[in-house]
C-alpha cells in the first residue's frame, strides 16, 4: 500500500464551511443509556415500508425480528433491546414537516438480554449470495445518510461487473465526527466489513477516501493495514472540501469519472459505501448481529459536552440530549438532525433516533430572521454548484411553480448539499425551493399515476363493453340469419305436405268408393241371429229339460 500514490482529480464547485470539529472528536464513543421506551418506525429507510410481526403485549429479545422487510428494496427491524411491545401506533418521525407514522413502541425491560445469534467463523468462505442474504436478514442500511438497503447495492447482477468499491470516510460535513471516531476506534471491523462487502460483489480495486483534516483516522487504518492480508485495499487522502463526501463527487475525485445524469454509480462499474456500513457488515456476517444501533454525533454550541454516542434506535432524541448535559442554561434550543448544510429541522424532541442519523446538532434559537433579499443574478450559486447546475434558474422556475421548466433545467440531479444557500449574497433558502418542487413534482406524478391507472381501467371498461355489444350484435344477426333461412325452408316444406295431404285424402276416397261399388255387387247372406238371443233360448231349453 502507498499512500496519496493515486492521482486525484477535482470536481466543480464546492465551499469550504467552518468545521467546527474539534467540539465532538476529542472524546471516546460512549455508550448511551437504554431509554424506559424506544419508538421504532417502521420505515427508516428508503424503499417499502416494514411489516410488523409482533402485536402488543409480546415480548422480545434484544435482536429478534420484530418488522420484515417487504420486497426487494426495504430493509427488516429488530428490537434493540429486550422488554415488551406495548402498542403499534402513530408517533412523530424524523421529517422536516413534523409528520406522524407508525411505529413499534417498545417498552425496555433493562435487561438487554440477546436472542440467539448465529456467528459465521470464516464469513470469506461464503459465497455471494449468502453474504448478500446475511446483510439482508441483519437490516442493514447506507448508514451515510441515504438509507438504501445495503444488499441491494451489493447485488450488482449477473451482467455487470464491478471495477471498483470506494467506501466514504470523508464524512465533510460540519460538525459530525462519528465516522472519524469510527475509524480511529474500530479500524479493523472496518476492514473486515470491506473484504466482506468486495467478496459480494467480487470488486477488482478497493479504495478508502477520507479527509484529510481527520489525521488520526488515517493513521488508524494504516495500522490495521498493516497487519492485514488484503493487500488490494488503498487509503487515499482526499482534500477537504464540501461536499467531497457526496458519493458522486468522491468518486469524481477518486477515479476520474462521472456518474451519469439520471444513473447510478454501477453504471460505470462502481458501489460506494460508508465506513460505518462496512462495520455493520462485520458485525452481521461475522458475529450475527443485526443493526440496532449506531454511532451519534451530539454536538452544537447549545450543548456543554458534545460527544460520540452509541445509540439504540428508537432512542427519543430528548433522551440523548440530556445524557450530553441537556442544553447549556436549560435554555430553548433548536435541534437539526443531520449537519448545518444538509440536516431536517425537529420540532418534537421525542422524535426517535433512526438508522439515518447520524447527527443532532443543537444550536441555541437565533432572533426570528429576516426575510431574504432579491435575487441580484451575481452567480455565486453556480460558481459553488458541485453538480454543475443553476441554481438561479431553479429558483425562479420553482417559486413560479414552473414545474416543467425546473426538471428542465436538470433538479433531481441536484443533491442538497446546501453549497448555493451557503454562499448566497441574499440569504436565499434555495434548497428550501428545490425540495418544494422536487415534492410537489413527486405529488404531481403520484397523481398522474393514479390517474392514468383510472384512465386505463375506464379505457378498457368501455373497450369490454363495446366488446360485448359488437359479440351480441353478431349474436343476433347469426340468429336471424338462422330464422330467415328456417322460415324460408319451413315454408316450403309446408306446400309440400299440404300436397302431401291432399294425396293421401284422395287415396282415401278412392278406396272407399272401391270397397262400396263392391259390396253393392255380392248376393246378401241371411242375418246372424245375436249371439244374446242363441245363448238365452239354449239357457231356456235347458231349464225345461230339468
Amino acid at each position: 500500500m502507498k499512500l496519496n500514490s493515486r492521482k486525484l482529480w477535482n470536481f466543480k464547485g464546492g465551499v469550504h464551511p467552518e468545521g467546527h470539529k474539534s467540539l465532538s472528536n476529542s472524546s471516546a464513543i460512549k455508550d448511551a443509556k437504554i431509554p424506559s421506551v424506544l419508538v421504532l418506525p417502521l420505515q427508516q429507510h428508503i424503499g417499502a415500508v416494514a411489516n410488523p410481526l409482533v402485536v402488543p403485549g409480546q415480548r422480545v429479545l434484544k435482536g429478534e425480528l420484530i418488522a420484515q422487510g417487504e420486497g426487494m428494496v426495504s430493509a427488516s427491524l429488530h428490537a434493540p433491546t429486550s422488554g415488551t411491545i406495548t402498542a403499534i401506533e402513530e408517533r412523530p418521525i424524523p421529517h422536516p414537516s413534523g409528520l406522524m407514522d407508525l411505529c413499534i413502541i417498545l417498552e425496555s425491560d433493562q435487561e438487554d438480554r440477546w436472542c440467539s445469534l448465529n456467528p459465521i467463523e470464516d464469513p470469506l468462505q461464503l459465497d455471494a449470495d449468502a453474504i448478500r442474504e446475511a446483510i439482508r436478514a441483519a437490516g442493514i442500511v447506507g448508514l451515510g445518510g441515504a438509507g438504501f438497503p445495503a444488499h441491494v447495492k451489493l447485488n450488482p447482477g449477473a451482467h455487470t461487473e464491478v471495477d471498483t468499491l470506494i467506501i466514504n470516510g470523508a464524512e465533510c460535513e460540519p460538525y459530525i465526527t462519528c465516522d472519524d471516531r469510527l475509524m480511529r476506534e474500530r479500524a479493523e471491523s472496518i476492514l473486515c466489513g470491506i473484504e466482506i462487502m468486495a467478496r459480494a460483489i467480487s470488486a477488482h480495486h478497493i479504495l478508502i477516501g477520507v479527509e484529510d483534516n481527520k489525521p488520526e483516522a488515517i493513521a488508524a487504518l494504516n495500522r490495521a493495514l498493516q497487519h492485514h492480508k488484503q493487500s488490494r485495499i488503498e487509503i487515499v487522502t482526499v482534500p477537504t472540501l464540501y461536499p467531497t463526501g457526496g458519493e458522486r463527487q468522491l468518486i469524481k475525485v477518486l477515479t476520474g469519472k462521472e456518474v451519469p445524469t439520471q444513473g447510478i454509480p454501477l453504471d460505470i462499474g462502481i458501489v460506494c459505501h460508508n465506513v460505518a456500513t462496512a462495520a455493520r457488515v462485520e458485525q452481521a456476517v461475522v458475529h450475527g448481529r443485526p443493526l440496532i444501533s449506531r454511532v451519534v454525533t451530539v454536538s452544537g454550541e447549545a450543548i456543554p459536552r458534545p460527544g460520540n454516542y452509541e445509540v439504540l434506535f428508537g432512542t427519543p432524541m430528548a433522551d440523548l440530549i440530556a445524557e450530553a448535559g441537556g442544553t447549556i442554561d436549560q435554555q430553548p434550543a433548536t435541534i437539526i438532525m443531520g449537519g448545518p448544510m444538509m440536516g431536517l429541522p425537529v420540532t418534537d424532541s421525542a422524535t426517535p433516533v433512526t438508522k439515518t442519523c447520524n447527527c443532532l446538532l443543537i444550536q441555541p434559537v437565533q432572533p426570528r430572521p429576516t426575510l431574504h433579499q432579491p435575487c441580484i443574478r451575481c452567480g455565486e450559486c453556480a460558481i459553488s454548484c458541485p453538480a454543475q447546475l443553476q441554481p438561479q434558474q431553479l429558483y425562479w422556475h420553482a417559486r413560479a411553480k414552473e414545474f416543467d421548466k425546473v426538471q428542465d433545467e436538470h433538479l433531481f440531479d441536484c443533491i442538497e448539499c446546501g453549497c448555493c444557500s451557503w454562499v448566497c449574497p441574499s440569504q436565499i433558502p434555495l434548497v428550501h425551493y428545490f425540495r418544494f418542487a422536487k415534492a410537489e413534482i413527486w405529488s404531481q406524478e403520484r397523481e398522474k399515476a393514479a390517474a392514468d391507472i383510472a384512465r386505463e381501467r375506464h379505457e378498457f371498461r368501455q373497450l369490454r363493453i363495446e366488446r360485448e355489444k359488437a359479440e351480441r350484435a353478431e349474436l343476433m344477426k347469426r340468429k336471424k340469419a338462422a330464422l330467415a333461412k328456417k322460415k324460408k325452408s319451413g315454408v316450403s316444406g309446408s306446400k309440400e305436405s299440404i300436397a302431401a295431404a291432399v294425396e293421401r285424402t284422395k287415396a282415401k276416397k278412392a278406396a272407399l268408393a272401391a270397397k262400396e261399388a263392391k259390396a253393392a255387387t255380392e248376393p246378401s247372406a241371411p242375418p246372424t241371429p245375436p249371439p244374446d238371443a242363441t245363448e238365452n233360448r239354449t239357457d231356456e231349453g235347458e231349464q225345461r229339460e230339468i
